[in-house]
């Protein structure tokens, strides 16, 4: 079976195959978000069996012997989408042996596919998952080329409704740091890089000549033009980093000269190029929070910077873009309500962490709204989602409930009355 076309899913399929099949859910009474035309439905239900979405809308009666959730006329989502984290791969980014991101000693490159390491069982998931966070791209790290490799959807459900899907983008940093990389400068970057794609177009059309060992040269080892060809025909896309306008206009640039699938990722300074951006159909996945500049490449660092992308009609995820502070996935809902804070509608920030996301990663057939044939990730809340003292009520991944507790919160409980603690020693008789 082909990578590109498979799921892996991390359980046995013997375990799959004898699940039972769930009784059918309705979630009832809620201000249902649908993210699709349909807009808010008040007082509605979502009806879903076997992990897919059976209906939406108001006054729907459940059917015979339904599960009954009473939402209490709190706001129902689908589940929320990090477009950028490490889930799965960094538990403890201070310890070596639990970072799974970057493979700065190997030989290649490209061809580095983080789904062979990802950690269904992280302690980071669980925190994750109760702040409505369902599915998440957990990316590699930029080490001894541009390119970073090749980054992986997860769902962040339990038991068989996690799942990985490998090969999701190919990454490459075209920033600051991807120019200390190639050799000091951005313009090495760009040199590199177009190399590259002629290389793997000469790769792809001369196989026969590299099996006999009579083609050229290449910039990069096979193994990462074998990588690279999904990019070049377009299977694949390619998420570029960069954050300063000269960059981001040589992104444009690149994408059309070898007709890509461009992802932007950072893009501090995309608010200047937004109209060049919405023309070549090139989406953002933007951290709304960026204002004062870090560095040089980031002086036009704005606070409107996704409002403005978003009123150009650049399609905009908002993603927590790894987490410098460690673990910080579930304040992806508080950074959307940082963008509403700075002129983002609200509806197009919610669409920023569920449907846009779903657009600009393939997902949106099964996935980022509440309509009928759509996977059953819902969460119930207990308020504003966008509002960091809400929480989830009830969270659905692919229609299986989850649990809403993390080993933090079991830690609270266990020493939360210290009378009933375990004992932290021998106690004598």
């Amino acid at each position: 079976m082909k990578k590109w076309t498979a799921l892996l899913v991390l359980l046995s399929a013997s375990a799959l195959l004898t699940a039972a099949r769930a009784e059918p859910v309705a979630v009832i009474n809620g201000e249902i978000h649908t993210m699709r035309p349909a807009g808010v439905i008040k007082g509605g239900t979502v009806i879903f069996d076997n992990g897919v979405i059976t209906a939406v809308g108001a006054g729907l009666a459940p059917p015979a012997g339904a599960k009954v959730i009473d939402a209490k006329g709190g706001i129902v989502t689908p589940g929320l989408m990090d477009s950028l984290t490490f889930l799965g791969l960094r538990e403890v980014s201070a310890e070596q042996t639990t970072d799974d991101t970057t493979a700065a000693k190997a030989e290649f490159s490209a061809a580095f596919d983080v789904s062979y390491g990802i950690n269904p069982d992280s302690a980071v998931i669980p925190v994750t998952r109760m702040h409505g966070i369902t599915r998440a791209i957990t990316a590699p790290v930029t080490s001894k080329t541009v390119f970073a490799g090749q980054a992986a959807a997860i769902s962040l459900g339990e038991g068989s409704s996690f799942w990985v899907r490998p090969g999701i983008a190919m990454f490459v940093s075209l920033d600051g740091a991807g120019a200390r990389i190639a050799g000091g400068a951005r313009g090495a970057s760009w040199v590199f890089l177009r190399e590259v794609m002629n290389d793997v177009q000469f790769y792809r059309d001369n196989r026969k000549a590299f099996d006999k060992a009579e083609a050229r040269a290449t910039v990069l080892p096979r193994v990462d033009l074998e990588a690279l060809i999904p990019v070049i025909e377009g299977r694949m896309p390619l998420v570029m980093e960069a954050y300063r306008e000269s960059d981001i206009r040589q992104v444009i640039a690149f994408a059309g000269a070898y007709k890509l699938r461009v992802i932007l990722l950072g893009g501090a300074e995309a608010w200047k190029v937004a109209p060049e951006l919405a023309r070549a159909g090139i989406p953002v996945i933007a951290d709304p929070r960026d204002n004062l500049p870090t560095s040089f490449e980031t002086l036009g660092a704005s606070l409107d910077n996704v409002p403005r992308l978003q009123k150009a009609n650049v399609k905009v995820a908002i993603a927590t873009m790894g987490g410098a502070l460690d673990q910080r996935y579930r304040s992806l809902r508080q950074f959307a309500g940082i963008a509403v804070a700075n002129g983002l509608p609200y509806d197009e920030a919610l669409a920023a962490i569920t449907r846009v996301p779903a657009e600009i990663w393939g997902m949106s057939a099964n996935y980022g709204a509440l309509e009928k044939g759509k996977d059953a990730d819902i969460v119930v809340w207990s308020g504003d989602p966008l509002e960091f003292t809400s929480m989830p009520t009830a969270v659905f991944i692919r229609g299986q409930a989850q649990d809403l507790t993390s080993r933090q919160t079991e830690l609270r409980d266990r020493y939360r009355d210290v009378k009933n603690a375990p004992p932290t020693g021998y106690v004598p008789r």
